[in-house]
């Protein structure tokens, strides 16, 4: 599947996510010099509010979108160089100068093998540094993916959706710990909280941009926008509006001191 997204939507959309990571954000307990990773940037907006904790810091942000990348460089040059932006798959990160935090959100989901993931980061790290992430977990829009997988099921999305690959890991905290304290990590500690998420207007297009990228990828061009309205008919309640059922997993962990 794709790792490219729709940048200039998604820095439109992703109020959510920039709730979510705020929240993060503001969770760590920094000096304000530390040098950062934000694994997964997106269009650099929780990339901002973690510069804004480091004043002194400097924070290299990496995503494995390049249009999320030129989207995030443009939006944080005049941050540059304390703040720097890459393109990367963090499967295969490798930094010229390890760093004491990494900071993901709403990433971590979207890669399939997090033992891999969870070594990469471990090596990217200062003995001593932290991981603090937060993305979906198990449990994560289970209703939102019924009514996709619903909808892909009839005419004439059948025959594109019919075998919907995994595009997702949604985690629980116990396998979570597991695979941090088997990649080295120690003080590995993760938790799933709900976090549901109503929109209103712009219902049909978050859920394009966001949750339905992978589906929408697999249909012709002239069915991905009835794919996506239809999908978001069967979510929308009385009142109007789409309320997403997120579930979020929220872990940290530490690279053990000599």
């Amino acid at each position: 599947m794709s790792t490219e997204w729709d940048a200039r939507a998604y820095e439109r959309v992703s109020g959510p996510q920039v709730s979510w990571g705020r929240t993060v954000i503001e969770r760590i307990p920094l000096r304000g010099d530390e040098a950062a990773l934000d694994a997964g940037c997106g269009t650099g907006r929780v990339t901002r509010l973690l510069a804004e904790r480091l004043p002194r810091g400097r924070v290299l942000a990496v995503d494995g979108s390049r249009a999320m990348v030129d989207e995030a460089t443009e939006r944080l040059a005049d941050l540059a160089p304390r703040v720097s932006v890459r393109h990367g798959n963090l499967l295969e990160l490798e930094l010229d100068e390890s760093v004491d935090l990494i900071v993901s959100t709403a990433t971590f989901h979207w890669i399939l093998d997090h033992d891999a993931l969870f070594r990469r980061l471990f090596a990217a790290l200062r003995p001593g540094g932290r991981l603090v992430a937060q993305c979906g977990g198990r449990g994560n829009i289970a209703a939102t993916l019924d009514a996709a997988a619903d909808v892909g099921a009839r005419e004439p999305y059948s025959g594109a959706l019919g075998r919907m690959p995994d595009g997702w890991l949604f985690a629980g905290p116990e396998e979570t710990v597991a695979r941090l304290e088997a990649a080295g990590f120690e003080d590995a500690r993760a938790e799933l909280i709900e976090a549901p998420a109503a929109l209103d207007a712009e219902s049909a297009d978050f859920l394009a941009t966001v949750v339905l990228r992978h589906h929408l990828e697999l249909l012709e061009p002239g069915l991905r926008a009835p794919y996506a309205e239809e999908v978001t008919g069967l979510l929308r309640g009385p009142d109007g509006r789409v309320c997403l059922d997120y579930v979020r997993l929220n872990m940290e962990a530490r690279r053990p001191a000599p």
